[in-house]
């Protein structure tokens, strides 16, 4: 039996974004095409949609926050905080499954049902602060799978690996004074790209100061920038890091095609940026990893990406 699981399942489709908008039900129809043509779906074990408990969702974001999305979408409101957040009425129990999806995930992992997962969820998570929606995104999946990770399996340390092409400002916001969290993000230059956040200087507060590690990535940079900055920068402090458990922000929207940003990887490019992180997983945190989607727009340079990815993840597993 497989030792990756896998989030596929067509109710986060149900978060209609309306005609036009990238972060569209058909990304997850490019992501279950490519993984079902490469025979990946019957190799991973499902995981099932699961709401998160509200007291595990208090934990990341506001009470006055979690309403207010509830009322947006119990209103049929078009958008929330910004016109890049676009909901429609189910949009807030499909955003409830998508958080506990990857909590469920982390849960299996930590307590070694499996061995790594990848959760193709949606909406995204990484933009989202704890009073607010941006940049597509409602709850910080990400943020919430790493607080149950610390609060209830003992973990003490863990990384979050964040390369999608914008900087995730919500999950650093979040951490950044929390030394118990090491995030890192890979992402285009903030002086040129969506959210302005995530300079080099910017390094955590407070007890988390030097827990965060920011890549800024300029224009046009491609796979030998990448790899050199994985190396140089990322690799050394993750292992001084010494983490227990590793979370990936897996957002492909870095790819060459992809229309929302300028930096030019390739599909072959995000088979080392799986492979490398696991291979270290392997070494420090007894290969424990969950894979979370965040972006990725070009919809066959994502599927292509996502199938390279959890070809990796399976190799891994065993």
């Amino acid at each position: 039996m497989s030792n990756t699981g896998l989030v596929l399942d067509d109710c986060f489709k149900r978060h209609d974004t309306g005609p036009n908008h990238p972060e569209r039900p058909a990304r997850l129809d490019a992501i279950k095409r490519h993984l079902t043509d490469a025979g990946l779906v019957e190799r991973c074990r499902m995981i099932e949609p699961v709401d998160i408990a509200m007291n595990r969702l208090l934990a990341n974001h506001s009470q006055s926050y979690i309403e207010r999305v509830r009322q947006h979408c119990a209103d049929a409101a078009a958008h929330i905080d910004c016109v890049d957040s676009a909901i429609c009425p189910e949009t807030y129990d499909i955003a409830l499954l998508a958080a506990g999806s990857v909590v469920a995930a982390a849960d299996a992992v930590a307590t070694g049902r499996l061995k790594n997962a990848f959760c193709p969820v949606r909406p995204p998570g990484h933009h989202a602060e704890r009073d607010m929606s941006m940049g597509f995104c409602m709850f910080n999946n990400i943020a919430l799978a790493a607080r149950r990770l610390l609060d209830d399996h003992g973990i003490e340390r863990v990384l979050i690996l964040d390369w999608d092409v914008h900087h995730g400002n919500g999950t650093q916001h979040t951490f950044e004074d929390d030394p118990r969290v090491f995030y890192c993000s890979f992402h285009g230059h903030p002086a040129t790209l969506y959210p302005g956040t995530g300079y080099a200087e910017e390094r955590g507060i407070g007890a988390g100061e030097g827990a965060t590690l920011n890549i800024p990535m300029m224009p046009h940079s491609g796979d030998r920038e990448y790899r050199l900055a994985f190396e140089k920068q990322f690799l050394p402090a993750a292992r001084r890091f010494q983490p227990e458990f590793l979370l990936i922000c897996a957002g492909f929207d870095a790819h060459r095609n992809d229309p929302l940003a300028l930096i030019d990887l390739e599909t072959e490019s995000f088979e080392w940026l799986t492979r490398e992180p696991l291979a270290l997983a392997d070494e420090l945190c007894g290969g424990r990893v969950v894979s979370v989607l965040e972006g990725g727009y070009n919809l066959e340079a994502l599927g292509d990406s996502v199938t390279v990815h959890v070809q990796e993840l399976l190799s891994a597993a065993g």
